[in-house]
């Protein structure tokens, strides 16, 4: 087995018999103990009572976070005309239609969100194959298929997060950086676990939510006391 590192073996001491705890306990916890070069991620994982190989199952959409993420987000929009002009001084990152189309086809993908007219997706559903696995293909659920591509690309720029469960039952997002305060990665956690709590699908069948866990990008996770996951 290979030896931790000072590092690595000093956090998760600090973890050790940690569980259930509040989110502000957690949070100031997960804090103390990142201590990498760079400024890691609050990273958030819901483990959710649900099979999402069923239609009535899938739990998927976005929030916004009260805080904002800490990133940026690179955008891009499919549009023609006044419509692409509006992205475009929303702050859209890249606009365009089949040249866009094309560039994504030869491998070239500068972007994290991907927002398109409905007029365009006839254009964008060329590219499912590329875009579907990345999570990037626009979606009206989500709001990145719509009209009004100012909203959605001020939306994208300002903290907001999009969720899907996986295979296994779980979601999984960043929250902010390490460096927020306390109290507004606390109001974040709170926020995306409420937006997932709200997403419940009909199908769900028994416990809805199971479990939440926190970590950084380089540490140990800790459990959450459930209800001061979802207190408001």
């Amino acid at each position: 087995m290979a030896k931790l590192g000072k590092r690595t073996a000093a956090a998760r001491a600090a973890f050790e018999g940690k569980d259930n705890l509040s989110v502000e306990e957690a949070v100031k916890l997960i804090k103390s103990a990142a201590t990498a070069k760079f400024d890691e991620t609050l990273e958030i994982a819901m483990n959710l009572g649900v099979d999402p190989r069923h239609a009535d199952q899938m739990v998927r959409g976005v929030v916004q976070l009260p805080n904002g993420t800490g990133k940026t987000v690179r955008v891009a929009v499919f549009a023609r005309g006044a419509k692409a002009d509006e992205a475009k001084n929303a702050g859209a990152d890249i606009v365009g239609a089949e040249d866009l189309m094309e560039t994504i086809q030869s491998g070239k993908i500068e972007f994290d969100r991907c927002i398109a007219t409905p007029d365009m997706m006839p254009l964008v559903g060329r590219l499912g194959k590329i875009l579907g696995p990345r999570n990037l293909m626009p979606n009206p659920k989500v709001g990145t298929v719509t009209m009004d591509v100012a909203t959605a690309v001020t939306a994208a720029k300002g903290g907001e997060v999009q969720f899907k469960v996986e295979k296994a039952g779980v979601i999984h997002g960043g929250i902010g950086k390490v460096s927020f305060s306390e109290d507004k990665l606390a109001e974040n956690v709170r926020a995306f676990v409420d937006a997932v709590s709200k997403a419940k699908p009909t199908g769900a069948k028994g416990t809805y939510l199971k479990k939440v866990s926190l970590s950084s990008t380089m540490g140990p996770g800790v459990s959450l006391d459930l209800a001061s996951a979802t207190a408001k």
